[in-house]
């Protein structure tokens, strides 16, 4: 009886999934409710704003503002109600994020590395792009689905909590691990990058600036781990997937200058 209510509970909520997909068409976990991730999103980015110190140079707030507010412009409903906030850090990290809900961090380490507007919205519409594409959602979905699939198996191959059970459990996670959760995390990278890049044209900011961005990440070195090991795509194949969608975003941009989109957004220091 309980083998058969947790198939139940496995095909049901497979199902569910199944009926959603990305902006790319492909196939999404999505079970878990946009309000809920809002209400968590909220309190998270609530939290950053009273721990981490905020940038004082009004340079840099309008800057980013500038980029932001133009890439924001862009977006479809529900995305385009959202009254955005945003929160610039006063920390050497060279990273942004953004959160259900329409919250955006970025840390002032990533304005070292972008070197015009053009490649500050590449990061930014990346990270709208995580928010719209709703890649929140869905590793938090699959990470209920996970963990409940793999806890049904294991009663199944093993009969219980204990014993043969658990050692089949750890087998199960350790391959969720590495053959579910980062390849779908280099997918959902991928993904935003694709959005992020029409959202950036849209905007009139030159998608070809993209390209140039990840070359700097490059050039920041370090000791990176094998692709098949990360959540991230090689810079290599990350500036290949980007410039294969220079035919689509082109003529975007081109599109978007003729409308008379010409963010005015520019660096004034360093």
């Amino acid at each position: 009886m309980v083998r058969s209510k947790l198939l139940i509970t496995l095909v049901f909520m497979l199902f569910i999934a199944s009926c959603s997909t990305s902006p790319t068409g492909r196939g999404q976990l999505i079970l878990k409710s946009n309000a809920e991730l809002e209400a968590q999103a909220r309190s998270t980015f609530n939290a950053y704003r009273a721990t981490l110190p905020l940038t004082t140079d009004r340079a840099k707030i309008d800057f980013v503002a500038c980029v932001a507010g133009a890439v924001v412009a862009e977006l479809d409903p529900p995305y385009s109600d959202f009254e955005w906030e945003l929160a610039i850090f006063e920390q050497n990290q060279v990273n942004a994020f953004a959160m259900p809900g329409g919250k955006i961090g970025v840390y002032t380490g990533i304005l070292d590395v972008t070197e015009n507007e053009h490649q500050l919205a590449a990061v930014i519409g990346h990270e709208i792009a995580h928010v719209t594409a709703r890649h929140v959602n869905e590793r938090a979905s699959r990470g209920m689905l996970t963990g409940i699939g793999i806890e049904a198996l294991a009663i199944i191959m093993g009969g219980g909590y204990t014993g043969g059970a658990y050692t089949a459990q750890q087998v199960m996670s350790a391959g969720a691990a590495l053959g579910m959760e980062l390849p779908m995390g280099r997918g959902q990278e991928s993904e935003a990058d694709v959005v992020g890049l029409e959202y950036m044209a849209k905007a009139g900011f030159d998608p070809r600036a993209a390209v140039d961005l990840w070359q700097n990440m490059a050039a920041l070195g370090g000791k990176k781990p094998p692709e098949h090991l990360s959540t991230h795509p090689a810079s290599e194949t990350r500036i290949e997937n980007l410039i294969s969608q220079w035919q689509k975003t082109l003529p975007i941009y081109n599109q978007a200058l003729a409308d008379g989109k010409n963010p005015t957004c520019k660096k004034t220091w360093g």
